[in-house]
């Protein structure tokens, strides 16, 4: 139990240090905006938070503001701001209507006008105006996520579908100005793939778009093909841009804290990407080593995985990342591994992530279930609810990507 304490107070720390807040400000207090309008837009699965920490400072300087977050994650009123809860990581109609109330919002502006545009991770599915029947969008995005397409891959064809995405969003605000903070979700911190850059030039071409397609054989309509020969804007003059939070950060505060804890913190990576259960069973490998030493070690990994589907069932990926380490880890001594996703949810569900320790396996043995079986079903979440294997946390109000971690007591 003391270890998952531990795991428990590290989690804690990271995601409080990952907050928006502290980065908001930072880029709000060294900038000073023209005499115009000022109208804030925020999007992602942070909108809320970073929404609100900027009223705090600004107070009636914004004039007006449109909020377009997922289910659950706004945490009350905002004055002067309308707010939307939509789907997620599939749009859908209530993404559509926040996304459209924000283009209402910003039509018609002069060159003396600013929009204050905050974005977070997520806001792919929140931020969202398609040029194609929402059907199609929906399958499109159900396609990808059950291939395994990584967020860049994602993005890419997502941009081509959308009327906000890859730099058009800031085309709609033109003439007035755009400053945009940005809470980064992507690895590397590629602005244009952060929630589909809507106020960032499009790097990704058409030949790019179509390379997506074949390489997972997706199925488009005549219109969707159409729209893949559409190329996306390639240079704004209207936006300055400042990013902060990222993935980086929330390795380097879980460090700090495992330190404190009497760990020695090793950074393995910010950059994980591969798939899950992978993940998980390399996290166990490097615990059977560090399991024959004489230190407490913590084992850090930041970035984001990938699950293919193969079944039916209920989980995430940072679940079955744990749920496979559990086998390699059985029967260690004071051994543990956990894995969260920083906006507090973990794929479909309402859990943050799994944590596993060296007796998990035992334990669903002892109830019949198969970890083998429960990978191949994708029914992780089931299968660590009946041994107490998944973390909550609630929504966080940040978005930073995933970390997992490795401790090894000694």
């Amino acid at each position: 139990m003391s270890m998952r304490k531990d795991a428990q107070q590290i989690i804690s720390s990271a995601i409080q240090a990952a907050l928006p807040d502290t980065a908001v400000k930072k880029a709000l207090e060294d900038h000073s905006f023209s005499s115009g309008r000022l109208l804030l837009v925020s999007a992602g699965k942070a909108a809320w938070q970073m929404a609100a920490c900027a009223s705090s400072l600004l107070g009636d300087r914004i004039e007006a503001g449109v909020v377009c977050t997922k289910y659950d994650h706004a945490k009350g009123l905002i004055a002067n701001f309308q707010i939307f809860e939509g789907g997620h990581p599939v749009p859908d109609k209530n993404s559509f209507l926040g996304t459209q109330a924000a283009i209402d919002l910003v039509s018609g502006l002069t060159p003396d006008d600013t929009v204050l545009f905050l974005l977070s991770g997520g806001g792919s599915a929140l931020f969202e105006k398609p040029l194609i029947p929402e059907e199609d969008l929906t399958d499109l995005t159900r396609q990808l996520l059950a291939c395994g397409a990584d967020i860049v891959e994602m993005n890419t064809l997502r941009k081509r579908m959308s009327a906000v995405k890859g730099g058009r969003f800031a085309q709609l605000c033109a003439p007035a100005k755009v400053y945009s903070i940005v809470l980064s979700d992507v690895l590397g911190d590629p602005l244009d793939m952060i929630a589909s850059g809507p106020a960032y030039p499009d790097s990704t071409s058409c030949a790019d778009a179509r390379a997506v397609v074949e390489k997972y054989s997706l199925k488009l309509t005549a219109q969707m093909k159409q729209l893949l020969e559409v190329e996306t804007p390639k240079q704004l003059n209207n936006v300055e841009t400042r990013i902060t939070g990222s993935v980086r950060q929330l390795c380097a505060s879980a460090a700090v804290t495992c330190q404190e804890l009497g760990y020695r913190p090793v950074i393995l990576t910010d950059c994980l990407d591969c798939e899950a259960r992978e993940a998980g069973s390399f996290l166990a490998a490097i615990a059977r080593t560090a399991a024959q030493g004489n230190e407490s070690v913590a084992f850090i990994a930041g970035g984001e995985t990938v699950v293919h589907l193969t079944g039916s069932g209920l989980g995430g990926r940072n679940q079955e990342l744990a749920l496979s380490a559990a086998a390699g880890i059985a029967g260690l001594e004071n051994v543990l591994v956990f894995s969260l996703g920083s906006d507090g949810t973990d794929g479909p569900t309402d859990a943050a992530g799994g944590i596993v320790d060296q007796d998990t396996c035992a334990r669903l043995v002892e109830k019949g279930i198969s970890i083998h079986d429960v990978l191949r079903e994708n029914d992780a979440y089931h299968a660590l609810q009946q041994v107490d294997g998944l973390i909550f946390t609630g929504a966080t109000g940040t978005n930073v990507n995933d970390v997992s971690i490795l401790l090894v007591r000694r």
